[in-house]
């Protein structure tokens, strides 16, 4: 189907009952719905905003077009949990329903002030020629959960310098004072972030840009994300327009962070080290993080990316949201773990260990189609050694570790209707040791891996027939001691 621009930008009142009841029975009837990950309940999920903790409950939105698999009018979702694994739906959070969001309510954060919890978010208008005007805009949610916008915007301006493509503001407060950093791209097209300095969330002062030692580093960078965690600075973005090098930046989009010394807020300067990307898979974009009550910091991506077609858009619906992960920082890298909170999906659980010989084998309760499992190999002299799962007669998702080469590989030539072919089907980064462990989050249509306790991480979409349930163990060219636990979920 192709998508007019009317029909994207139609509100959801637009739509008959009819079309709605459509497309509601088109998703229910699709196999690859997900069984423990925030997914839409119809149309496209993409951005995660407005990530907080408020009167008692984890608030966590999305961009959301009701209507169909494609960007459209976008507005925010909102769902709320009180243990970050069990989501509740709670309905549309903001509309784009004033002059400054009247074609889409765009990414943006949250944070307590004065008692309510406030939006900062980008307003999206086009004009009479389609061109852009993107507005910085506020909104407020009190304690029985009513959201309402500030009439006016609170930045009504792209700074001079910069394109209209200025988006995505990330707040925190430091001190007594609230400051937001904004993706944007210079009018060289390259991108950077700029940061805003205001009292009240309501007055506004820009500062300027961010200094970094990445000036010319894409065409875009959105959505993102400055914090210090560990004594150090942490900014997180993601930069459009990379070129692949090796393993690296081989998605169309990229996701990834700077290391460094914490911001110096008064001359805007970020010293950071290189840039690496969070995620080594196929399907990870626009991370946002919060701060827990109980001081950790937690974030969650978009599992998916822009510009891509997935098998589910035939069902009217398209991505969902990882898993939250635990961020510390190991050495000179930002490391992902899962929160301890998921362990409360965990169903039976089954052991076993074993030496594999060059050889393939299965093992009894080691197969599902949604499970956990964590396993490790060591004393290994196999050339190759790995797991495949949602495996079948002719489909098998495989995670591999070339001991040769030193690098952990994601291989989903075989895993299921084929989803970003033109991007390669393989992903790998390098990882050494004398022990590697997996952990895997495997759903429906969808892997969350963590290498040696998030060291790495690969956040993949797949789409495997609902019979292709194999767990297999492998090695190749030697010998691997290997131990497993699987817990269905």
């Amino acid at each position: 189907m192709i998508w007019t621009k009317e029909q994207r930008y139609r509100r959801i009142e637009e739509a008959s009952k009819e079309e709605i009841l459509n497309l509601q029975a088109a998703v229910e009837g699709c196999q690859w719905r997900q069984t423990f990950h925030i997914q839409p309940e119809t149309g496209l999920l993409n951005d995660p905003n407005g990530f907080s903790y408020y009167n008692g409950e984890y608030h966590l939105f999305y961009q959301w077009f009701p209507l169909g698999p494609v960007h459209g009018l976008k507005y925010w979702y909102h769902t709320k949990s009180k243990d970050l694994v069990h989501w509740e739906n709670a309905g549309i959070g903001i509309e784009p329903s004033s002059k400054f969001d009247r074609h889409g309510a765009y990414s943006g954060s949250a944070i307590e002030h004065e008692g309510k919890l406030h939006f900062l978010y980008t307003g999206n208008t086009r004009d009479e020629n389609w061109v852009r005007h993107p507005y910085q805009c506020l909104a407020f949610m009190d304690v029985n959960g009513k959201i309402n916008k500030l009439e006016q915007p609170v930045i009504d301006h792209v700074p001079y310098g910069y394109t209209d493509h200025f988006r995505d503001p990330k707040v925190w407060k430091a001190g007594n004072e609230y400051y937001a950093v904004i993706g944007a791209q210079r009018e060289n097209e390259t991108g950077c972030v700029v940061l805003y300095r205001s009292l009240d969330l309501q007055n506004w002062n820009f500062e300027g840009e961010l200094r970094t030692s990445l000036s010319s580093f894409g065409y875009m960078w959105e959505c993102p994300d400055y914090f210090e965690l560990q004594d150090q600075g942490v900014l997180i973005f993601s930069p459009q327009g990379l070129t692949p090098n090796g393993d690296l930046f081989q998605n169309i989009y990229q996701s990834g962070y700077v290391l460094g010394e914490p911001l110096d807020v008064r001359t805007r300067t970020l010293t950071h080290g290189s840039f690496q990307e969070l995620d080594r898979g196929f399907d990870f974009y626009a991370p946002q993080t919060m701060l827990a009550p109980d001081g950790r910091r937690i974030l969650v991506g978009w599992m998916g990316l822009p510009e891509m077609e997935y098998p589910t858009d035939k069902n009217g619906w398209a991505h969902c949201l990882t898993l939250p992960r635990e961020l510390s920082i190991r050495g000179s890298k930002l490391v992902q773990q899962p929160v301890k909170e998921l362990q409360g999906l965990r169903k039976q659980q089954h052991n076993i260990s074993d030496v594999l010989f060059d050889e393939k084998n299965v093992y009894e309760h080691f197969n599902g189609a949604s499970f956990e499992m964590i396993c490790e190999f060591e004393n290994f002299d196999a050339e190759v050694f790995g797991v495949e799962f949602r495996a079948g007669a002719k489909e098998k998702t495989i995670l591999k570790y070339d001991a040769v080469q030193k690098k952990v590989i994601l291989d989903r030539t075989f895993s299921g209707e084929p989803v970003g072919e033109q991007y390669g089907t393989e992903r790998k980064c390098s990882v050494d040791g004398t022990k590697i462990k997996l952990h895997l989050f495997v759903d429906i249509s969808s892997v969350e891996i963590f290498i040696n306790d998030g060291e790495e991480v690969f956040t993949s979409r797949i789409f495997p027939g609902a019979d292709s349930k194999e767990i297999r163990f492998f090695a190749e060219g030697g010998r691997a001691l290997f131990q497993a636990s699987k817990w269905d979920i």
